[in-house]
């Protein structure tokens, strides 16, 4: 189906009442923990205060002893029952041929602990109180290892995993090296650009929590979990992990109560809690708190990527290279996505004739990150890094920025990338026109003593067109005596 084909569809472009407002906005709604089971206990974790350590020794004794105390759980007793660790769900190939990199990620840490809030135990109680106090009592020595948190630093550091010597996870590329680099040799101008995407740390309205339980009669598992891919998260936990039959499985994803991709992964709780239904054959519950959530969610971003461009002496550019180094998880989790998403984005409506980038990754961070950490994947690292990248070589050439981007603009369709991604169809510069009329270009700037409140009003529609152009930061206003710039 052709972009002109969509017009014809029901309901594009109309106003749609949601449906579930009312429910929602009147105190309605049904989260994972305002479920509340018959029998329930209740889990909590101990985690690790260390970025990388040796788990010398683990004292559960006292924590078994505690009232209300139902189990006690570490590595060894889920490596005993051949549970196995959490998978990565997108494996890549490196340039030279080998595939990535893939440490095995285990529920609960076994000899090693990784990241800050590593999982090393999970203590279940007939009350949540009850757990917190227990969890206390569990005694970990700790042999404390060297860390990192700037992935720059990585490759100099000490092994993270004993499968990546190098810390090195994998070296992926996409384009022709050999055309890029002629076409850098020869050109009139080229701009550099040095960026730093920083990290981002997920803050749902409604914290993870997990409700696993077990039927003995029928041999069945039902978990109740905050996730945005029910159906993902029962493969992996059967297929994957537990190495049980799908349809003994059942998972119920009540409301979510926010995610943006943080909540789209299958996470060391859901299967430890399913795993200790069995085991005790309680109904258990866990809820993060939000000091937890801080450390235990996946994180995002985090990237630190280097881009040039080759331009001729009209601003039109020629070629395109970029090689982002994101972050490798200490532990590779499901779903997590080499770069290519990444390599693939960085195609706004130009006509570059050739583009080359190369991804590397390595580890280096003292808390879990998450790779694509929001909705739209890849979308505003890749606009970001474009954006400024034109930004910078319009403001080295002299070009407003509006022409710069204008003297780029596809024309012709359909438009083939040199990064897989194909255009069909789209008026690029009329939309840019729009874009102008509606901001009025500098004209209600408030620096300059303008109307603040038509500023407002011509900026909020400004906004609207955002996403059609994929614009990245805000633009320098080019008048006299207010420049806005980003360095």
């Amino acid at each position: 189906m052709g972009a002109s084909d969509f017009v014809n569809l029901p309901n594009i472009g109309a106003s749609i009442r949601r449906k579930e407002d009312y429910r929602f906005l009147t105190g309605g709604g049904q989260y994972t923990d305002d479920i509340t089971l018959a029998h329930q206990s209740y889990a909590v974790f101990v985690r690790s205060p260390h970025a990388h350590a040796s788990i010398k020794s683990i004292n559960t004794s006292a924590a078994k002893a505690a009232p209300g105390v139902l189990g006690v759980f570490v590595g060894e007793d889920v490596a005993a029952d051949k549970i196995n660790g959490l998978p990565c769900g997108w494996l890549i190939t490196s340039t030279d041929g080998t595939p990535m990199k893939e440490p095995p990620h285990p529920i609960l840490a076994q000899g090693k602990v990784r990241y800050v809030g590593d999982h090393v135990a999970m203590v279940v109680a007939e009350t949540l109180e009850q757990a917190k106090n227990a969890a206390e009592l569990v005694e970990v020595d700790y042999d404390v290892l060297s860390a990192v948190v700037k992935v720059t630093d990585a490759a100099k550091a000490a092994a993270l995993h004993d499968a990546a010597p190098d810390n090195h996870c994998y070296k992926w590329a996409i384009g022709d090296k050999a055309q890029v680099d002629a076409a850098f040799t020869g050109a009139a101008h080229v701009t550099k650009i040095d960026l730093i995407n920083n990290r981002l740390v997920p803050n749902a309205m409604e914290p993870r929590a997990v409700i696993g339980s077990y039927n003995r009669a029928s041999d069945e598992y039902t978990l109740y979990v905050a996730n945005q891919n029910p159906h993902v998260e029962r493969l992996l936990l059967t297929a994957f992990v537990m190495g049980l039959p799908e349809h003994k499985v059942r998972v119920i994803a009540p409301d979510v109560g926010g995610g943006f991709g943080s909540k789209i992964y299958l996470y060391a709780e859901d299967v430890c809690l399913t795993w200790a239904s069995k085991k005790l054959n309680r109904n258990i519950k866990w809820t993060a708190d939000r000091s937890e959530a801080f450390v235990s969610d996946a994180h995002g971003r985090d990237h630190s990527s280097h881009a040039e461009m080759a331009l001729d002496k009209d601003g039109k550019f020629l070629r395109c290279a970029c090689t982002p180094t994101p972050t490798w998880a200490p532990t590779c989790r499901p779903l997590h996505r080499p770069f290519r998403p990444f390599c693939t984005r960085p195609c706004w409506p130009a006509s570059t004739p050739r583009r080359r980038f190369m991804s590397r990754s390595m580890p280096g961070s003292p808390t879990p990150p998450r790779l694509m950490p929001t909705a739209a994947p890849a979308v505003p690292e890749a606009t970001y890094l474009l954006e400024r990248l034109v930004t910078r070589a319009g403001w080295e050439l002299g070009l407003a920025q509006d022409e710069i981007r204008r003297r780029n603009m596809v024309t012709q369709f359909p438009y083939q990338t040199p990064v897989a991604l194909q255009y069909d169809v789209g008026d690029f510069r009329a939309l840019l026109g729009t874009r102008q009329r509606a901001g009025r270009r500098g004209r209600f700037c408030p620096t300059q003593g303008g109307d603040r409140s038509q500023w407002q009003k011509a900026r909020h529609r400004l906004l609207q067109l955002h996403r059609s152009l994929r614009p990245g930061p805000e633009q320098p206003c080019r008048r006299a005596r207010c420049t806005r710039r980003f360095v």
